[in-house]
């Protein structure tokens, strides 16, 4: 064979190896990656070519699919009473990645998850009928705290401290999922959501922590009493009035200067929300004790899934003792969610024993079987003694029948609850938030209920921003909602 040709054989015979080598690895390595890519339209048509397994509320599908016109995705998100329920279920969109349930349970609600399958389906490679999932939330107390909340812009949520089933989670203001999920029409409703300066998609319950304010000193009063700093919730404290932070001239001040705030008792001290009680005893304790109380209830855990994954709540390090002064009153770098604040209310309200909240009781296949049951995986922590829980419960429950949380009472319910409004902005400059945190038992059936809320603003002139006036009544109908029978 002539040389040149021979030369030209082999080169041409390793061109055709290299492109069966790269059609193999694109086939066999990069199809997946190709096949999963946000941008393969394939995707969304191959998820909207039948309907979509749905989210339910006590026995209610508040999602469902309705066929599209001209099309070529099937069938488009909808959903029943979206605005109360946005928090909880996200959206899915045609258009946009979805979010909360809808997002995390995107496999099981498009048919795709691998636990739906029947042997038949893995041989033909097709679809599983989708599956279902099955949230823990009270209707009836979810429209409570959204109707409560009303036009003001803040969160809500309800545990029960027994289960750690999450019974409500609310944000205002909130918005219609079904804006969202037409291909066609969504681009314009999210250009109005995303500049809107209220934020609507902040999940404001799950995602947006805040200073707690007087609310933490539940925090600090559990810390103290487990240490041994005070025996009791009823043993004075040695508590100037004013208290002068430590290394400052800058006098701490308490909002009622009438108040019996100096040496009080934690009773008293909560009862009257006593600034200058707080701050010393988080300065005494110091921040690392503080702050392993903290992490106890949930402070610092970055990985806090519900199964949504909640923004983690904040207690710093590495402070001074006139900032680790300021977070024993729910200030400086202090941050929280309402939902970490309900935990530290059913916490209390369950004598020391926090249980995993969790919004989602279990996920079914189309034919209604279990395949995940999250109440019975509810994990429990013992992070208080029962001693301590109790004394706790007994002075929680006079600042609602004659301390600064009145407004929360409850009849036919025993209430224990605080009150907390946070400064906002340099040197308090903008309006405060209002926040309140409570438990409810009632006296006839034995439910019970932790709730949080927290008012970010209202209509409220600054002089009347509370956490009794403004967040305490939210609380009130919440509680009433989740105790009747």
């Amino acid at each position: 064979m002539n040389k040149t040709i021979r030369r030209a054989s082999v080169f041409a015979l390793l061109l055709v190896l290299a492109l069966l080598v790269r059609a193999t690895w694109v086939q066999f390595y990069e199809g997946q990656a190709l096949a999963d890519d946000k941008d393969n339209r394939r995707n969304a048509i191959e998820t909207y070519s039948a309907p979509l397994g749905n989210i339910i509320v006590a026995g209610r599908s508040i999602t469902g699919s309705a066929p599209t016109k001209n099309s070529d995705l099937k069938y488009k998100r909808t959903y029943t009473d979206g605005p109360l329920y946005a928090a909880v279920t996200g959206y899915a969109s045609q258009a946009y990645a979805p979010t909360q349930l809808e997002g995390i349970y995107t496999d099981l609600l498009n048919g795709t998850d691998s636990r739906l399958k029947s042997v038949m389906d893995t041989i033909t490679n097709q679809r599983a009928e989708p599956g279902n999932v099955v949230t823990t939330i009270d209707p009836g107390v979810q429209k409570a705290a959204y109707d409560a909340l009303g036009d003001k812009k803040g969160g809500a949520v309800a545990i029960d401290p027994k289960t750690g089933k999450i019974l409500a989670v609310v944000s205002t203001p909130s918005y219609d999922p079904s804006s969202l999920t037409d291909a066609n029409t969504a681009g314009a409703a999210w250009k109005k959501l995303t500049s809107d300066p209220e934020k609507p998609l902040v999940n404001r319950a799950l995602r947006q922590p805040l200073p707690p304010g007087s609310t933490f000193k539940l925090v600090v009063a559990a810390a103290a009493l487990e240490d041994g700093l005070y025996s009791s919730v009823d043993e004075k404290t040695v508590s100037p009035d004013p208290y002068t932070l430590p290394g400052t001239t800058r006098d701490l001040t308490n909002e009622n200067p009438n108040a019996p705030c100096t040496n009080a008792t934690i009773r008293t001290a909560l009862e009257y929300s006593c600034n200058n009680v707080f701050a010393k005893m988080a300065v005494q304790l110091g921040q690392d004790k503080v702050k392993a109380m903290a992490e106890k209830f949930g402070f610092n855990d970055d990985r806090l899934d519900v199964p949504v994954r909640a923004y983690t709540s904040v207690y710093p390090s590495d402070m001074y003792p006139s900032q680790t002064a300021l977070t024993g009153i729910g200030q400086f770098d202090v941050t929280a969610t309402p939902l970490q604040m309900a935990m530290v209310s059913a916490a209390i309200a369950n004598g020391g024993k926090l249980v995993s909240p969790h919004m989602v009781s279990q996920i079914t296949n189309s034919g209604g079987d279990v395949l995940q049951d999250y109440d019975d995986e509810a994990g429990t922590k013992e992070i208080l003694s029962s001693s301590t829980a109790e004394q706790l419960q007994s002075a929680m429950r006079t600042v609602v029948e004659q301390g600064t949380g009145t407004n929360a009472q409850v009849p036919g319910a025993t209430v224990g609850g605080k009150t907390g409004t946070a400064q906002h902005g340099e040197n308090n400059s903008q309006v405060p938030y209002a926040w309140f945190t409570s438990y409810g038992k009632s006296d006839s059936s034995g439910k019970e209920v932790a709730v949080a809320v927290v008012v970010e603003q209202s209509n409220a002139a600054r002089s009347e921003v509370s956490g009794n006036g403004l967040a305490a009544p939210v609380a009130k109908a919440m509680m009433e909602a989740a105790l009747k029978d």
